[in-house]
């Protein structure tokens, strides 16, 4: 019985001395996390929706915008390609905003102003500015690759209904507006609730929430809002999504910045 038991704590002692050894470090579960969302949501192929930009400005007055929007998935190591088009109102209506994702290396992104008739590259140095006078920046519209950030994981909390990883996502590509962003991911479905971002100078500037998510293909999450609060200016914008459908065929073609025009 006494050998038993001495191989048994033994055996207690060298499984507690490798699980040591192969902890994880924050910046390692961090990782390892960003990675299971990404795989979470690989394979959707593309996606159409309708959408609506509600803008409030610090007085509580408002206006909408009604747009579509469809993606198609990267493949072979590439980001995704995203189109957005306005439709309503007059002002803005035949604007287009085209972006290709990347990681490390800028995304490229296009705008089309119909009122110039003419299409304007956004200069990767520009991309914290915003996005048609909403509280979204140019580079919160691309596509959340990995290697966009390095991770350190910070703890898990309840959020809502589900339970929530939190941790940070500090921006590893050049000419960021954030010095870090701090994100609430659910343990389950890998949903982002919540993403807080931090300005140049450190200091908590925007926070976007997500809700009503919606399950596509018995795989795929999609929220049917996302609210972005400018906690420094009093603005704030809301995107109302509806009408997702997924694998349309589209293709590369239909993501194209020379047609941008038509």
């Amino acid at each position: 019985m006494k050998q038993t038991l001495l191989i048994g704590l033994l055996s207690t002692a060298a499984l507690l001395a490798t699980t040591t050894a192969f902890a994880e470090t924050p910046a390692e579960k961090g990782l390892r996390i960003a990675k299971a969302a990404d795989a979470s949501d690989m394979g959707y192929g593309d996606f159409s929706s309708d959408m609506k930009m509600i803008l409030t400005n610090r007085t509580g007055n408002s206006s909408v915008r009604e747009m579509r929007a469809k993606t198609l998935e990267g493949t072979n190591g590439q980001g995704d390609k995203s189109l957005s088009l306005f439709d309503k109102p007059a002002d803005v209506k035949g604007t287009k905003m085209l972006t290709f994702s990347h990681g490390l290396k800028p995304d490229d992104q296009w705008l089309y102003l119909p009122a110039l008739k003419r299409v304007k590259r956004i200069n990767s140095r520009n991309k914290s500015g915003p996005f048609m006078g909403s509280e979204f920046a140019f580079e919160d519209l691309g596509s959340q690759e990995v290697e966009k950030y390095t991770y350190n994981y910070l703890r898990e909390e309840a959020c809502g209904q589900w339970k929530c990883h939190v941790m940070e996502r500090i921006p590893a590509y050049k000419y960021s507006g954030y010095t870090k962003q701090v994100a609430w991911i659910d343990t389950v479905g890998y949903r982002v609730t919540k993403v807080m971002y931090y300005d140049r100078k450190n200091a908590l500037l925007k926070t976007l929430t997500a809700t009503g998510y919606k399950q596509y293909l018995g795989k795929f999450w999609r929220p049917a809002k996302m609210t972005m609060i400018n906690h420094q200016s009093g603005k704030g914008t809301t995107l109302e999504w509806t009408n997702y459908v997924f694998k349309k065929g589209l293709k590369s073609r239909d993501f194209n910045s020379k047609s941008l025009k038509r």
